[in-house]
């Protein structure tokens, strides 16, 4: 097959497209055909092998233990493991594989549902890990309930675009927060309010929120807690900024040590790959409350250009990558 393969950390030349053998599949897992990957941050700091605590933590300390890139995955079934019980071949699934930037990827069974039948394979696959973290964020950790006032920081993202939809859709009262330019686009999410972060200052205390995503940013925890209310809850879902060693890892984990020194609740989300999330949202797919949004396709070969242009930080939404199979060949 054809995959898109890593073979080092660093920039978007750690990338060739080359021809390697399918993975072979476990008992427990599927091997999907994929028709379209998506693409996030995680990937990029995946290429970068940045920060470091990647790679000690166990992702491969000069290159990657699996150098096929790409987690979200959109595509029929190709094969089935022994132990697998919920998907046959040729079913339109969608998840969370090891390595989707290639025309076959394996899946297990627990990661892994059918594709809602009014979303194409290409807004699939954009899904998986970032409406499953926006999901997490607010239900889970953050303990959503209607009519709270939510401020979203990174509305405008992978994340930020489905928790902005998801918000609504619980029945909150949803600020975006986004670079120039994006105000419109989150307004089209549902957003009720949006803030230019160039512009105004979310914690400047003319308002407080009862809870406060931050996914994209990297403010002190203090920041945080003057937008809060006294009962607020902040869920810290990721950060592009800190040091080469821990990145935005760092201010996650002083957030729930802080939180046993003061009445607002702040916590970390530690995101998992749950095939029951897909289920949950595909509900919201089906009745139109919530629209994957995709900002631009690129095919396989165009890796590179689409990292590229998740480097420039224009994005509105996700990226695809659409794979050429022997179904699309035929």
């Amino acid at each position: 097959m054809q995959a898109m393969v890593q073979k080092g950390y660093g920039s978007t030349e750690v990338f060739d497209l080359a021809e390697i053998e399918r993975p072979r599949i476990a008992e427990d897992e599927v091997l999907v055909r994929v028709r379209a990957a998506g693409l996030d941050r995680g990937t990029w700091h995946m290429m970068a092998g940045r920060p470091y605590l990647l790679r000690v933590i166990g992702f491969g300390f000069r290159r990657p233990k699996n150098p096929v890139p790409g987690i979200d995955v959109a595509g029929t079934v190709a094969e089935v493991g022994s132990a697998v019980t919920r998907f046959a071949v040729g079913q339109p699934v969608y998840g969370m594989s090891r390595g989707s930037f290639a025309e076959y990827a394996a899946v297990l069974e627990t990661k892994l549902a059918e594709k809602p039948a009014n979303l194409t394979f290409e807004q699939a696959a954009v899904v998986p890990i970032s409406a499953g973290t926006a999901l997490q964020a607010l239900s889970d950790s953050g303990r959503v309930e209607q009519g709270e006032r939510v401020l979203v920081l990174g509305a405008s993202g992978g994340v930020g675009s489905f928790a902005v939809q998801l918000a609504k859709a619980f029945g909150a009262e949803v600020t975006g927060v986004c670079s120039p330019g994006k105000q419109d686009f989150v307004r089209s999410l549902g957003a009720d309010h949006v803030i230019d972060y160039t512009r105004e200052d979310f914690a400047d205390g003319s308002n407080h929120y009862d809870l406060i995503l931050d996914i994209a940013g990297n403010p002190p925890l203090a920041r945080l807690r003057r937008a809060l209310a006294p009962n607020g809850t902040a869920v810290v879902v990721g950060g592009e900024e800190g040091g080469d060693w821990t990145g935005g890892f760092g201010r996650s984990l002083r957030a729930p040590l802080l939180a046993r020194f003061v009445r607002q609740r702040l916590t970390m989300l530690a995101s998992k790959e749950r095939g029951s999330d897909l289920e949950r949202l595909a509900e919201h797919f089906k009745n139109g409350t919530v629209t994957p949004r995709v900002d631009r396709t690129f095919p396989l070969a165009q890796v590179p250009e689409a990292m590229r242009h998740l480097e420039a930080g224009d994005v509105r939404g996700k990226i695809v990558i659409t794979v050429v199979t022997d179904e699309a060949r035929s």
